[in-house]
């Protein structure tokens, strides 16, 4: 089938194909064939990084080298997940204030 057809449209399977779900992307990375590359200074931290990872049903290689800073940023990525910022709504023009005066919000903090 043509590229158009009928009255200009856009074949919409070819469209789909070459702008739609992405099938060739990476592994998500902590998983058995990505693990998380993580490093410690000393056995103590490393126990305790093994314990948080094992908690979060996530694969890690912790290395031991105490000439290093330690380096556990991808875990840090890993656990710390972003979250929505909400606000609470202003009142309107008549509605009470919302600092408790009893005033329309109008004549209190809307000037």
């Amino acid at each position: 089938m043509h590229d158009l057809y009928y009255k200009g449209r856009i074949h919409t399977r070819h469209n789909h194909i070459t702008t739609g779900f992405n099938t060739k992307r990476k592994a998500k990375i902590g998983t058995q064939k990505h693990p998380l590359t993580l490093s410690v200074t000393n056995e103590e931290r490393k126990i305790e990084v093994a314990k948080i990872v094992a908690e979060n049903k996530l694969y890690a290689e912790i290395t031991v080298d105490n000439t290093v800073e330690e380096d556990i940023s991808e875990l840090n990525g890993m656990l710390i997940k972003a979250t929505t910022t909400t606000f609470d709504k202003t009142p309107n023009r008549n509605e009470p204030c919302s600092c408790g005066s009893g005033k329309k919000y109008k004549k209190c903090c809307g000037k």
